[in-house]
C-alpha cells in the first residue's frame, strides 16, 4: 500500500474517532460514538497491519486472535464495580504496547533521532504501565489504599526523574534495560503515594499518559497515524485531569509531588459519640413528607451494588409525587464518572444526574437528601479540618438540607480516616448497614400504607 493512501484514509479514520469522541458527550448519542470510535481503531489497525504486510504473518495473527479471545473473557467476567481497575490495568496495557514498539525501534537502529525517541516513549509507556498497576492494585485492595511513602520518597523521585532524563539522552549509547528499570520504579513511587480522593485525578492523568507514550512512539517510528490517535488520548486525557483538579480544588503539582493543599498540619477533629436518638422528627415522618429529595451516591453504594435498588428509591419517591434528582460529585467513585455509568446502567435518567456546581446550591431549599455510600465527598470536616486529606476539598452541602438521611455500613470515617460530624447533626438520621438493604428499606417505609419502624 502506497505510504499516501495510507495516511489519506488514516486521516479519515482519525477524524472518526473525533467525531466519535463528540457523540460520546451527548448522553443520547454516546452508545453510538462509543461504537464508531471503536471500528474506526480496528479500521486503522487493518489499514497499519495491510501496509506493512502483517496480514501474511502468522505469529501477528496468532497474538491478535489470543488477545482478542482473552478480552473479551475477561471483558465479559468484569463486574461494573471493578470498572475502575479495569480501566487503570488498560491504560498500563496501552503503555506498555508503546513502550514495546519503541524497544523494537531501538533494536533496529536508525537516526539518533529515532533512537532517543523510542527511549524517550519506553520512559513514559512504562511510567504509565507501573503506575497503573499500582493504582489497579490501590484500587482491588490489593494494595493498602491510603498514601503510602518510602524513606526519602521525594528525593528519590527527583532522582530516578534525573536518571531518566539522561538514559534518555544516552540511548544510543546505553541499552534500554537500565532506562526500563528506573521508570518502572519511577512510576511505582509516583503511584503508591497516592491516596484518598486523588485517585480519580491520578486515573485521567495515566491515561494521558498512555496516549502521550503512543504518540511518542509514533514520532519514532515514523507513523503520523499513530501520532494523531496518541495526540487525541493524551490531550483529552490531560483535559480531564484539569477538569477534575479544579473540581477538587486539588493543584496538579501537589499530586505529582504526593502533597496535599493544607496550610498547616493539625490533627483531625476527634469523633464524637452517635446521639441515643435522632433530634428531629421520625424517619418515616421525614421521608413521607418530602416533597423535593436529592441522593447522594457514594463508592458505598458502587460496593454494595446498590444502584438498582437506588433507582427503586427514586420511583418510589416519584410515586409519591416528590422532584427526585442525583448529586454527583466529582469523585464520588474511584474514576471519572464512575456514579453515573452506575446509575445508568440501572436505569435512572441521565437528565437527574447532576454534577457538583449544578447541585450544591439547591440542597438548602430541598426537603431530605438521602446520603448512599457516600463519607468524604459530603463531610463538613473538609471546610475546618486543616492537615487531613480532604481539607480543602469542595463537598457536596448536604449539612444544608431541611433533613439528612445517611444510610452507611457503619459510622467509622470514610477512605480519607476523618470523623464526619454530619452524622450528629440535629437534622440527620444515621441508619446503619449494607447499604442495598438499607435502601430496601427505605422504599418499603415510603410504599407502605402505615408508617413502619426501622
Amino acid at each position: 500500500m502506497a505510504d499516501s493512501v495510507y495516511y489519506l484514509v488514516g486521516a479519515l479514520l482519525v477524524g472518526l474517532v473525533l467525531v466519535g469522541i463528540n457523540l460520546m458527550s451527548k448522553v443520547g448519542t454516546a452508545r453510538k460514538g462509543n461504537f464508531l470510535s471503536m471500528l474506526a481503531m480496528a479500521l486503522i489497525i487493518a489499514f497499519a497491519l495491510a501496509r506493512t504486510g502483517g496480514f501474511k504473518d502468522i505469529p501477528v495473527w496468532a497474538c491478535i486472535t489470543a488477545t482478542l479471545v482473552l478480552s473479551l473473557i475477561v471483558g465479559a467476567r468484569v463486574k461494573m464495580i471493578e470498572m475502575p481497575q479495569a480501566v487503570a490495568l488498560l491504560n498500563g496495557l496501552g503503555g506498555l504496547a508503546s513502550a514495546l514498539t519503541a524497544w523494537v525501534g531501538i533494536e533496529r537502529g536508525g537516526s539518533r533521532f529515532s533512537i532517543v525517541s523510542s527511549a524517550l516513549a519506553i520512559a513514559v509507556g512504562l511510567v504509565t504501565l507501573s503506575g497503573s498497576l499500582v493504582a489497579a492494585g490501590k484500587l482491588a485492595r490489593r494494595l493498602p489504599q491510603r498514601s503510602v511513602r518510602v524513606p526519602l520518597h521525594t528525593p528519590l523521585s527527583f532522582a530516578l526523574v534525573l536518571a531518566i532524563a539522561v538514559l534518555v539522552a544516552l540511548a544510543t549509547n546505553v541499552g534500554p534495560l537500565w532506562l526500563a528499570a528506573a521508570s518502572v520504579a519511577f512510576g511505582v513511587l509516583f503511584s503508591v503515594r497516592v491516596g484518598g480522593a486523588d485517585m480519580p485525578i491520578t486515573i485521567s492523568l495515566l491515561n494521558s499518559l498512555s496516549g502521550v507514550a503512543a504518540g511518542i512512539a509514533g514520532i519514532a517510528i515514523g507513523d503520523a497515524v499513530l501520532i494523531s490517535v496518541g495526540g487525541i488520548v493524551g490531550a483529552s486525557g490531560l483535559l480531564l485531569t484539569q477538569i477534575m483538579c479544579r473540581a477538587m480544588n486539588r493543584s496538579l503539582m501537589h499530586i505529582l509531588l504526593g502533597g496535599t493543599p493544607v496550610r498547616s498540619p493539625a490533627p483531625a477533629p476527634a469523633e464524637q459519640p452517635a446521639p441515643e436518638a435522632p433530634g428531629g422528627p421520625p424517619l418515616e415522618e421525614i421521608v413521607h413528607a418530602a416533597r423535593d429529595v436529592i441522593i447522594v451516591p457514594g463508592y458505598g453504594m458502587a460496593l454494595a451494588q446498590a444502584q438498582e435498588a437506588v433507582k427503586a428509591l427514586a420511583d418510589a419517591f416519584a410515586g409519591k409525587g416528590a422532584r427526585v434528582r442525583f448529586a454527583i460529585h466529582p469523585v464520588a467513585g474511584r474514576m471519572p464518572g464512575h456514579m453515573n455509568v452506575l446509575l445508568c446502567e440501572a436505569g435512572v435518567p441521565y437528565e437527574q444526574l447532576l454534577e457538583m456546581d449544578e447541585i450544591n446550591r439547591d440542597f438548602a431549599t430541598c426537603d431530605l437528601a438521602v446520603v448512599v455510600g457516600a463519607n468524604d465527598t459530603v463531610n463538613p470536616a473538609a471546610n475546618t479540618a486543616e492537615g487531613t486529606p480532604i481539607y480543602g476539598m469542595p463537598i457536596l452541602d448536604v449539612q444544608s438540607a431541611r433533613h439528612a438521611v445517611i444510610l452507611n455500613l457503619d459510622r467509622r470515617p470514610g477512605y480519607a480516616g476523618v470523623p464526619n460530624p454530619l452524622y450528629d447533626r440535629p437534622n440527620a438520621v444515621f441508619v446503619e448497614g449494607d447499604a442495598r438493604e438499607t435502601v430496601l428499606q427505605l422504599v418499603k417505609i415510603i410504599l407502605a400504607q402505615a408508617p413502619r419502624s426501622w
